[in-house]
């Protein structure tokens, strides 16, 4: 077995996302209740970097709400990004920004970004039923130029939000033509202020769709991200025996994750190591 990599992520610029994805709580067109604010302190999220750090994060990934990066967001991020990377150089960074340029990627990098995370969500096909306010063309392009500026790519999507099996078959075949480093699975939650009503999707379910990614993509990494909790429930350490090899610790973006300490007893039980560094 494979050593387990762990990420945090910070949402330093919560809500209010001009975006109408059905399953996003941040998009304004979803009437949720959640904290909004423009931009986090740079102090907190130093404070809340060196947080995860201390509970063996290798990965931490800076969130912005939006559709994409802008002027003010691009210069937010990468001062951020060389505020932390002073303090904590060997903590790999993870950009996720929505959509960018190749140009605006490169200045990322050079801020410190290590890596750029941009789901595709769900397939090509599916996508205009759950957004209607960009493509998953522009998801899928700004996935290619995150890989051109250098960066490393993390991309994955959710799963149960009313998908058919083909448009999970696409989905991964989308991602494996990208071939990205890392590759994030979520499980959609729901949420009554959300358009999408979909069950929890049965553990054994759940289970296989990390298998075939691992199955399909073997080299990635293989992270089991937002839903973590809510669909595994007492059954998560299954998660790693179907080829899981990374998992967020802490918070979600609007959610509450599982303490920290319960997710490090269960590794520890497991007896599975935790990497210390990110590859």
């Amino acid at each position: 077995m494979s050593k387990i990599y762990l990420c945090a992520i910070n949402n330093i610029s919560s809500g209010n996302c001009s975006e109408d994805c059905e399953f996003c709580t941040q998009s304004a067109y979803n009437k949720t209740d959640i904290d909004r604010y423009k931009y986090k302190d740079i102090s907190q999220v130093i404070k809340e970097a060196h947080q995860a750090y201390q509970n063996k994060a290798v990965g931490y990934c800076l969130v912005t709400a939006g559709k994409g990066l802008d002027d003010k967001s691009l210069e937010f991020v990468a001062k951020t990004a060389k505020a932390i990377k002073k303090q904590l150089p060997s903590l790999s960074l993870i950009g996720c920004n929505g959509t960018a340029s190749k140009e605006q990627l490169i200045e990322l990098k050079n801020a410190g970004i290590d890596n750029y995370n941009h789901n595709l969500e769900t397939s090509k096909e599916y996508y205009p039923h759950i957004c209607t306010t960009h493509t998953w063309k522009e998801r899928f392009d700004t996935c290619v130029n995150a890989k051109e500026a250098g960066l490393n790519l993390c991309s994955g999507g959710i799963f149960g939000l009313g998908e058919s099996e083909d448009d999970r078959v696409s989905l991964i075949s989308s991602i494996k033509e990208l071939n990205p480093m890392s590759i994030p699975i979520n499980f959609f939650i729901p949420n009554p202020a959300l358009k999408i009503k979909e069950k929890t999707l049965q553990l054994q379910e759940a289970l296989e769709i990390i298998k075939n990614i691992k199955n399909t993509i073997p080299n990635a990494m293989i992270m089991v991200a937002g839903g973590r909790e809510h669909t595994f429930g007492s059954s998560q350490d299954k998660i790693f025996e179907f080829g899981a090899n990374s998992i967020v610790i802490g918070d979600y973006l609007t959610t509450k994750g599982q303490e920290t300490h319960k997710d490090l007893a269960m590794l520890e039980m497991l007896g599975l190591e935790i990497a210390n560094n990110c590859r």
